[in-house]
């Protein structure tokens, strides 16, 4: 790609999905936001998105997605941000974008793929405007779009505080995870409302985490996801692909739902189980990320 080339598009940037390796409620703020611990663990299967300048000002995603009017997308309201922020740094309205998105992550499934998208969008947006914000600043610019989408541009795996915005960069296995989606969209509202949401989890730290990786090499064991009782019971797909995954190793649910997943060391390991998931649910392995590929624009 020459420099002239790359200054009009971009083209192929990924918006990987993430797993929560464990997830903790340890509390709720005074307006409501709950406070909790968790590691963010990146994999190599997500979404891509395309950008190409236009010659007027407009942001326009050219890709229909249903369920998702464009001016709720997070992507185009993330490209909005941004776009103002270069005008009030610079004076100078820049250049609008066409979008374009392979989507593949599916709507409510924990694996933060709204915010990866918008993550993505950012980054990209101002490499093709040369915004010159730092990881910092887009990071802070996207927190008020959603919780996840900072960590996204943090760009590596990480232990989380707070509502999630609090990072610090973990080192996680090198190894292969098995996903099923049980196909069910489930709402995080709904979730953490729920009467029943364990809210007073005890505090762990990061050192809490690398022992446990240090002694076990794997991910399993540590934690749980305070989410998923909730979760299973008020979404018996959940609970049904739980059931079905833990029988080739630890199953848990990510995020707030509903995809479930399991770590295995190898990647043959990882076909052997998708070879046996039941025709009623979608299912894929990912290899575990240390990185996030758009860090190379930044």
């Amino acid at each position: 790609m020459t420099l002239t080339s790359l200054l009009t598009s971009l083209n192929n940037c990924p918006a990987p999905a993430k797993l929560n390796l464990f997830l903790h409620i340890n509390g709720r703020r005074d307006d409501g936001y709950h406070l909790l611990q968790t590691v963010f663990q990146l994999v190599d299967h997500g979404d891509t998105l395309h950008f190409a300048l236009r010659g007027d000002s407009l942001i326009h995603r050219t890709t229909i997605l249903p369920g998702v009017p464009e001016e709720q997308d997070l992507i185009i309201r993330a490209a909005k941000l941004l776009q103002a922020e270069v005008l009030r740094r610079t004076g100078a309205l820049p250049r609008g974008v066409d979008i374009a998105i392979d989507k593949v992550l599916p709507m409510g499934g924990g694996l933060g793929g709204g915010s990866s998208d918008a993550a993505t969008a950012l980054m990209a947006l101002n490499r093709l405007w040369q915004a010159g914000l730092t990881r910092e600043e887009l990071m802070a610019l996207g927190l008020p779009l959603g919780a996840d989408i900072p960590f996204f541009i943090f760009g590596e795996n990480a232990f989380a505080e707070g509502v999630g915005e609090a990072l610090q960069p973990v080192t996680t296995p090198d190894c292969w995870y098995v996903v099923i989606e049980p196909g069910v969209q489930v709402p995080t509202a709904a979730i953490f409302s729920a009467e029943g949401l364990t809210r007073d989890s005890e505090p762990v730290t990061i050192a809490d985490f690398s022992r446990h990786l240090t002694k076990s090499n794997s991910v399993s064991g540590f934690g749980k996801n305070d989410l998923q009782q909730v979760a299973s019971s008020l979404f018996k797909p959940v609970a049904d692909a739980v059931e079905w995954l833990n029988a080739y190793g630890e199953a848990r649910m990510t995020g707030s739902g509903a995809c479930v997943f399991s770590a295995f060391s190898s990647a043959e390991e990882a076909d052997a189980v998708l070879s046996n998931v039941p025709d009623i649910w979608i299912a894929w392995k990912a290899k575990a990320l240390s990185r996030h590929p758009m860090l190379t624009v930044l």
